[in-house]
């Protein structure tokens, strides 16, 4: 079971995002980064492409019950990714 946060909701309606395209991400996407001290429940950043456009995609996942919750999506800022999307760009 997937189920999108308020602050989803509102942030993927302000970006352009498309319900059905971070629903792509979470099924076909690659982990980029794990946090697992997150709380309440470890989450992780996922890469994926929607129609050739990069979308990072934030979920958490409560383990006992096994929903999952995606807390933000964005399309990464260039700037302040590599050109692949995958690692952050450091400071210089």
């Amino acid at each position: 079971e997937i189920r999108f946060s308020a602050h989803a909701i509102r942030q993927m309606h302000e970006r352009e995002i498309a319900t059905n395209d971070a629903l792509l991400v979470l099924d076909e996407g690659e982990v980029i980064e794990d946090y697992p001290n997150d709380n309440p429940f470890p989450s992780r950043l996922l890469l994926g492409y929607a129609e050739g456009r990069p979308l990072h995609v934030v979920v958490a996942k409560d383990a006992e019950s096994g929903k999952c919750f995606v807390v933000t999506a964005y399309e990464p800022d260039p700037e302040r990714w590599t050109a692949d999307f995958r690692k952050r760009r450091t400071k210089l």
